[in-house]
């Protein structure tokens, strides 16, 4: 074997005891021995142990500047710019020795090669330490013996080997590139010990051998855990170097921290950094940009503006790309303001902001609904010769829609369509809802088209949005076709049929609803809990309880759990059905399952409760809600005060306004329209004025069902002078009055006998547009008939039968008292018999005035067969019949219509 350096190096005698001669069998001395199968293979195959691949050293041109972004300085530097090497130690400094002899002594003693044996023991880590310590000065040497030594027979690179070269090739600069490479192939193979282990081996030998101690191999090493993807064992490295107080080099923590981000180690980014701060390293721009991006990556946005704020503070050093970060960040919030003046910091420094940064600030202050600076910042873009790319475009038209500025957004469309920048299928999907949601359906329709012809292959999303307004506008045979368009192309999705089936349902369409639930299930779509919550509002709406019911058990049966959603539906549709007790039940079903239970689930209680009267037990029940942490709104209040009200308890009704107001809730309109027509209900109209001035001192507009409350008390009253008043200054506010209103009016000049006047209010009802109802009609032929009008009267009753408006009790009763009053018994009697072929019965009154009727004109007989009639039809024989009867009178000299309403 040949020396390749000239070194001195120990020559050592073979043995050649007979007992190490001796073999006492034919196995291998190596494999047969007690040697730990790794030795034995060290012994075989010396180069297992350190034969790697050796990966770029980091001072390598280029490769630490790829690793940081091209933005971290060269290692060969000191960062703290001291000298780039240790004072040189001499050999004569007091290594140990194992004997004085094991060198020649100087190169004339060198053993020719020739000499050596073929057979030699293995070279120990004392020797080899020893032999390298002799040429400290000469780090190029150390290393050439180390490579050769490596390859002889028997030798296991010890860690502490390792570390006295290292230490030895920190003292020159021209080896600094040779510790790197075998650091990185050192720390990559599996092997080596546990990087802890290595740091206390590397200071270890530094206070042995007396050398001073160079950062360079510390950092260096630090960097080859990273570069092999020994996360862990850099971050047990970094926490050895800062226990012994060496500040890991900054560049070298922008590395590790880079890749602790890119690997969502989020937490101990933080606490790596700071441990740096405890000891006053904050890093460098570089670490500004990862610490951001570490923050961003929790969406802690707040905390970005926080560690920026206390950058800027400090004085350190920033840069562009630390703004944009931050913008980026603080837009992400949206905080438009901030991201402006951001935006107005970084051009004061004198950098142009990216297309990018300029998007980010432009899509927060669209977000935000501040358009002018959206816009100037748009055109500043263009004018920094930044183009304006479709995401700008898109957040523009989102906010131009979003403010209601349609014309301005199609506007926006053409001016980039001419510009030649084409649209991708985000920007059409953002138009086509917009025109959707603004109720233009046609150019949504025509954008839709547009689309289909520039090739862009429409999604679902487009799908819906345009099925949604058509159904919205409505457009159902567009919808239609839209839907059968969309399943046959295989577009549709679940969220498709939900839309078709929401509205079907909705509508009570509940055949059509089905066929299409049957046509979803055989296309192979998986109906969701939205699906079945669906049909079970539309069997609730349409009062079948028992199908909502069906469909609830099915949602069991495949496995799913009702959401609170599923229960409110039910709930409501059980208190509509006058079921109070299924849906409380259902309540208690819904708590037992530990459903937590949501705003709209409280009011439907609420709501129900007081649908049902009984208000008190929802009032009881609104303050075990509130127990429960619910926060009643105004809504929640409306709905007792109505129902008190509707029960005629007024005075509970007001003490639940005062509860409502010392909770901190102001009442709205509803509230005090309930109160007003309260008010007018139990005849307190100086209350009912009073509510209206208070509505008035906090700004609240009376609508015209409060108006209609008021104009219909004074009307009751007879007041009509006021209520005219109240109609013209409904009138002045820009309300149109409805035909209660109307009504009311009507009503009024009749129960004043001003029969002219009441006709004129028809006739100006008319002339408006308002559509008469049966109570018009009814009270109309009862103006007629008082007047002896009775052509007109028969008229009127035709036309109301030709509009389809059928006729109660009461309407009958109307024609029946006028006529009996005009002397024409046999026209009142077929009213009788034209409700039997109806299969109507009469009520009692009707009985009554015809009973009068035939008693003024002597027709005893008739009457009485009336009357046995009466009680065969199981109607009670009231006072008045009785009246008739016994004593021969009627008590008749009131409108009829309040006495059907009596």
């Amino acid at each position: 074997m040949t020396n390749p350096v000239g070194f001195n190096f120990i020559s050592f005698k073979v043995l050649r005891s007979p007992a190490f001669l001796q073999k006492p069998s034919m196995r291998s001395p190596i494999t047969s021995s007690a040697f730990s199968p790794i030795l034995r293979l060290s012994f075989t195959n010396p180069k297992c142990l350190c034969t790697v691949s050796i990966p770029p050293a980091i001072s390598e041109p280029g490769i630490l500047e790829k690793s940081t972004s091209k933005v971290l300085p060269h290692f060969l530097d000191d960062p703290n710019q001291k000298t780039n090497f240790p004072e040189k130690t001499s050999p004569e400094s007091g290594f140990p020795r194992n004997s004085s002899s094991a060198y020649p002594g100087s190169s004339q003693d060198t053993v020719p090669t020739s000499q050596i044996h073929q057979e030699t023991a293995p070279l120990s880590q004392n020797h080899v330490i020893d032999a390298l310590l002799c040429h400290v000065n000469d780090p190029k040497s150390a290393l050439k013996y180390f490579k050769w030594v490596e390859k002889q027979r028997g030798f296991i690179r010890g860690v502490d080997v390792f570390c006295v070269l290292l230490h030895i090739l920190m003292r020159s600069p021209e080896t600094y590139v040779d510790a790197q490479k075998l650091i990185n192939r050192y720390v990559s193979c599996d092997s080596g010990p546990r990087s802890a282990v290595f740091f206390d081996r590397l200071i270890n030998c530094a206070k042995r051998f007396n050398f001073e101690l160079d950062n360079r191999v510390l950092n260096y090493s630090l960097n080859g855990y990273i570069r092999a993807g020994r996360i862990e064992n850099a971050i047990d490295f970094f926490n050895c170097m800062i226990c012994e107080d060496v500040i890991p080099w900054v560049p070298c923590m922008n590395i590790l921290l880079t890749d602790l981000v890119r690997r969502n180690m989020i937490d101990e980014v933080r606490d790596l950094y700071n441990k740096m701060v405890l000891r006053g390293v904050y890093g460098d721009r570089y670490t500004v940009h990862v610490m951001c991006r570490a923050f961003l990556k929790e969406d802690r946005v707040e905390d970005v503006e926080e560690y920026f704020r206390e950058t800027k503070e400090r004085g350190d050093e920033l840069d562009a790309g630390a703004y944009s970060i931050v913008i980026q960040a603080v837009c992400k919030k949206p905080n438009s303001n901030l991201g402006i003046q951001l935006l107005e910091e970084m051009k004061e420094w004198g950098w142009v902001p990216s297309e990018g940064t300029f998007t980010c600030v432009i899509v927060a202050c669209a977000a935000q609904g501040n358009m002018v600076e959206a816009l100037r910042l748009k055109d500043e873009m263009i004018n920094c010769g930044k183009p304006m790319n479709l995401v700008v475009v898109k957040s523009l038209m989102k906010g131009y829609f979003a403010q209601g500025n349609f014309d301005s957004a199609l506007n926006l469309f053409d001016k980039i369509t001419e510009n030649g920048l084409v649209l991708n299928k985000v920007t059409y999907s953002v138009l086509i809802e917009g025109c959707c949601n603004s109720g233009n359906v046609e150019k949504a329709s025509e954008l839709y088209t547009q689309m289909k012809l520039s090739g862009i292959l429409p999604s679902a999303f487009n799908v819906n949005s345009l099925l949604q307004g058509y159904l919205k506008a409505p457009l159902w045979e567009e919808a239609s076709k839209l839907f059968d368009e969309a399943v046959d192309c295989g577009v549709a999705n679940l969220f498709t049929y939900n839309i078709m089936l929401s509205w079907l349902c909705k509508g009570g369409k509940m055949d059509e609803a089905c066929s299409l639930w049957n046509n979803m299930v055989n296309r192979g779509m998986v109906p969701s809990l939205v699906s079945y919550n669906h049909m079970i509002l539309g069997y609730c709406r349409k009062g079948y309880m028992d199908m909502a019911s069906g469909v609830f058990s099915d949602i069991i049966e495949r496995g799913l759990k009702p959401n609170v959603v599923t229960y409110s539906i039910l709930i409501d549709g059980n208190f509509k059905k006058g079921d109070s007790e299924r849906a409380l039940d259902l309540y208690d079903q819904m708590l037992s399952l530990d459903i937590a239970l949501n705003d709209f689930a409280y009011n439907t209680i609420i709501n129900g409760l007081c649908k049902v009267h009984q208000t008190s037990g929802a009032r009881n029940m609104l303050k075990k809600f509130l127990e429960k942490g619910f926060i009643p709104s105004c809504m929640t209040y409306n709905s007792i005060v109505d129902g008190f009200i509707k029960e005629g308890n007024i005075n509970s009704a007001f003490a639940v306004y005062g509860e409502m107001c010392e909770f901190g809730i102001s009442p709205n309109v509803v509230t005090y329209t309930s109160l007003i027509n309260g008010s007018c209900r139990s005849d307190n109209f100086d209350l009912a004025l009073k509510m209206r001035n208070e509505m008035k001192d906090k700004g609240l507009e009376l609508d015209v069902t409060a108006y209609s409350a008021l104009i219909d008390g004074f009307c009751k009253r007879r007041e009509m002078e006021t209520a005219q008043d109240l109609f013209f200054e409904l009138l002045e506010v820009g309300l149109s009055p409805n035909t209660f209103v109307y009504n009311s009016m009507i009503s009024g000049f009749r129960d004043l006998n001003n029969m002219e006047a009441a006709l004129v209010w028809h006739k100006k009802m008319i002339n408006d547009g308002i559509p008469c109802d049966l109570q018009t009609y009814t009270t109309l032929i009862d103006v007629m008939l008082k007047d002896g009008k009775l052509v007109f009267a028969s008229d009127l009753y035709m036309e109301m039968l030709s509009k389809g408006i059928v006729p109660d009790n009461v309407t009958l009763h109307v024609l029946v008292n006028g006529l009996c009053n005009k002397g024409q018994l046999e026209n009142a009697r077929k009213i009788l018999e034209e409700m039997d072929m109806k299969n109507m019965t009469p009520s009692a009154i009707i009985y009554n005035t015809l009973v009068a009727g035939y008693f003024r004109e002597g027709n005893l007989k008739e009457a009485s067969r009336l009357h046995d009639e009466m009680l065969d039809r199981g109607l009670v024989c009231d006072d008045k019949t009785y009246d008739l009867l016994v004593k021969g009178k009627f008590k008749g000299n009131q409108s009829p219509v309040k006495a059907a309403n009596g």
